[in-house]
């Protein structure tokens, strides 16, 4: 009996998602697994019935989402005491995947809170300063925003042209941030200027761009400050259910009590934005994860030609590919959290994270919109969506070019800056 006449069955298959695929679930202790699960669940419950509204009218409440995020206990989760719940890195990591894989905007309002506002005061600021705003923050009272990008020095942040002068005991603040996330809704606003009566500090960034004398220093600018505003930048394409503000910064009189005063130098804020990276590591892989699911589900269920999309040797290309290329993103992230987690992370491997991350998420979106085809360019599905906000996510907390060059650097030992 040749093959030919041979009846071969093929025995059926029980479809697994991308990462079960690759087993992480076993990387994950049971602990941080919960949390993750929590937060998977409060995304699904309350937050994505609602994203493509929030998305399509470009508002989001903020205030009733981070009153619910600190009930959740996921602001500032990371850090210790002041009511911050303390988890491990790898938990605050895949709480940031789960959030992102609702939607980059909230996962973008937890980072700035936890990350960049309130990690800057847990870090830097006075026993005053953190009593007073940490618990608030943390719970969700209080929201906090990151004054570091300018108009015009984005990636070159020792080039900023906010400037922070003495008068008498006082501190008077001038200069303009632009594309910071809660910004108009923040209560306080961590914001950093160089200081014009005091010497280049010692971390080779006093002369800034052009020679410009003064250290950069982290003010606390409570909102309401007298001079001080916060106008929200609309008509955006990415990043739609997020609130991005400008501020502006107007002869703002703060008191000295109002410094942060153990931030001296742009090592300050580059710690900062190294934590708020790490996020974006496992969130970038949220948004991927979404989109790779969306398009499973949609590929099993939509017919071309008598038989599923999923049938078909190009589709389970494209799957496979995007399922590779996700798994192994997720086993760095994973690498990294543990890394973090044993206290030895250093700037360039967040840098590695950062860049593959958002590189293959983004990606990872555009496939999947071609394989949704016209479905995909709606918000009924969260492809685009996705895909949209990857565009800022990719550029934010250090362009892919930047994070490219920190590794260059790492390998090289040659500065490429410049």
């Amino acid at each position: 009996m040749t093959y030919e006449d041979e009846e071969i069955s093929v025995p059926p298959v029980t479809p697994q998602t991308p990462l079960g695929l690759f087993g992480t679930e076993a990387l994950i202790g049971e602990e941080d697994r919960a949390i993750r699960d929590t937060v998977r669940q409060y995304v699904s419950d309350k937050v994505r019935p609602n994203l493509a509204g929030w998305y399509e009218e470009g508002a989001i409440p903020a205030r009733e989402l981070a009153r619910e995020l600190g009930t959740l206990g996921v602001l500032g989760m990371h850090l210790e005491g002041y009511g911050c719940a303390g988890t491990s890195a790898t938990a605050y990591g895949l709480a940031c995947m789960e959030l992102e894989a609702g939607d980059s905007g909230l996962r973008s309002l937890v980072s700035v809170q936890g990350s960049l506002a309130m990690f800057a005061i847990w870090k830097y600021g006075s026993e005053e300063q953190k009593q007073q705003w940490l618990p608030r923050m943390a719970s969700g009272e209080a929201i906090g925003c990151f004054g570091l990008t300018e108009p015009d020095f984005g990636s070159n942040p020792a080039g900023m042209r906010t400037r922070a002068r003495r008068d008498g005991s006082d501190w008077v603040l001038d200069g303009t941030k632009m594309w910071i996330t809660n910004g108009s809704v923040a209560d306080v606003a961590v914001v950093w200027a160089r200081t014009e009566d005091e010497g280049a500090g010692g971390d080779g960034t006093g002369g800034g761009a052009g020679g410009r004398a003064g250290r950069v220093r982290g003010f606390l600018v409570p909102a309401g400050t007298p001079g001080f505003s916060a106008p929200e930048i609309k008509r955006k394409m990415s990043l739609r259910a997020s609130v991005t503000s400008e501020l502006v910064l107007e002869s703002v009189r703060l008191p000295d009590s109002a410094v942060l005063p153990d931030a001296v130098g742009l090592s300050g804020p580059l710690s900062c934005l190294n934590e708020a990276r790490y996020g974006i590591v496992f969130g970038a892989l949220g948004a991927a994860r979404d989109c790779l699911e969306t398009t499973l589900g949609y590929a099993r269920q939509r017919e071309i030609f008598d038989k599923p999309l999923a049938a078909y040797q190009l589709s389970q290309a494209k799957l496979a590919d995007m399922s590779l290329e996700l798994g192994k993103g997720m086993l760095l992230a994973l690498h990294l959290a543990s890394l973090k987690d044993a206290g030895t992370l250093r700037p360039e491997q967040i840098s590695l994270g950062k860049l593959n991350s958002t590189r293959e998420a983004i990606a990872i979106a555009r496939e999947c919109r071609t394989m949704l085809g016209a479905a995909g360019i709606t918000l009924e599905y969260p492809v685009m969506r996705h895909a949209n906000n990857l565009e800022s996510v990719l550029t934010y907390e250090g362009t892919s070019e930047v994070h490219q060059l920190v590794i260059g650097q790492a390998l090289t030992g040659e500065v490429a800056f410049r």
